[in-house]
């Protein structure tokens, strides 16, 4: 098939080697907490796994009971690198990892295509890391799944709900939003802006700005969604990058979150 994207960032933000990722994936989801909940939807980080890894684990491990019914997967994360107007689609049909091919969901990606904030950006996709560090824990877990990849550029809460709505599924759909919160503040001010920033996620406040969190308006289109829906998230991980293996100087904030249906 040519019509693939191929790994971008394998080697930097994870490790290239196919037995050396799939032993680190396996690694940090044994060590995650865990959180006996059933979720529709995640909010995981995107750096290099030696900073969020262990807290994208916290958030992937809650699939573990549920893997087997879960057959698709919808990832919208924020673009990094290219400006896009909307929701832009990859335009291939499969994305690769050291780890296997993905196939994407042709279906979905039908279903939304006639919706005027989704468009189709080769380039969006093709050094987007917030999509691709996503993918090796969901092929550690699940066995069988198609992916819906969105990279998120300039939209509205609304425009990401009405995308998300379109193709929320049942119990076979999980919906993830890769995000990392606070970028390169000082430890202490970071702990106080991402507390905060989780607090607001948690009361299904909104819109969550982009010095909060990049992925900020994927996050506030699940937060419309999740209120249509009557979801409870839950805050599973709440870290930075002095927490895990960077200076306190200047860190990154990372959170993992869950959301469920309401008992």
């Amino acid at each position: 098939m040519s019509n693939v994207r191929p790994p971008a960032v394998a080697g930097m933000f994870y490790p290239a080697d196919t037995r050396k990722l799939a032993q680190d994936v396996q690694l940090l989801l044994a060590d995650a907490r865990t959180h006996e909940l059933i979720p529709k939807a995640l909010i995981a980080p995107h750096a290099g796994y030696i900073y969020s890894g262990a807290i994208a684990a916290t958030a992937y491990a809650t699939l573990l009971p549920i893997a087997a019914r879960i057959r698709r997967v919808v990832l919208l994360g924020p673009t990094h690198r290219v400006a896009v107007r909307g929701l832009a689609l990859p335009g291939v049909d499969a994305f690769d990892t050291p780890l296997g091919r993905v196939m994407l969901d042709a279906a979905g990606a039908r279903a939304i295509a006639h919706l005027p904030q989704v468009g189709i950006s080769t380039q969006a996709h093709a050094l987007e890391h917030s999509l691709e560090v996503q993918l090796p824990f969901l092929q550690s877990i699940l066995s069988d799944f198609t992916l819906l990849p969105l990279a998120v550029g300039m939209a509205t809460a609304d425009e990401v709900a009405e995308v998300l709505e379109t193709v929320w599924g049942g119990e076979e759909t999980l919906i993830v939003i890769s995000s990392d919160l606070s970028h390169y503040l000082p430890y202490a001010t970071a702990q106080r802006v991402d507390n905060e920033t989780a607090q607001s996620i948690l009361k299904l406040r909104q819109p969550i700005a982009h010095d909060q969190a990049c992925g900020g308006t994927p996050i506030s289109g699940l937060i419309v969604a999740a209120q249509k829906h009557h979801l409870v998230p839950h805050l599973l991980d709440l870290r930075n990058s002095g927490d895990t293996a960077g200076s306190h100087e200047q860190v990154v904030g990372y959170a993992a979150f869950a959301f469920t249906a309401a008992i």
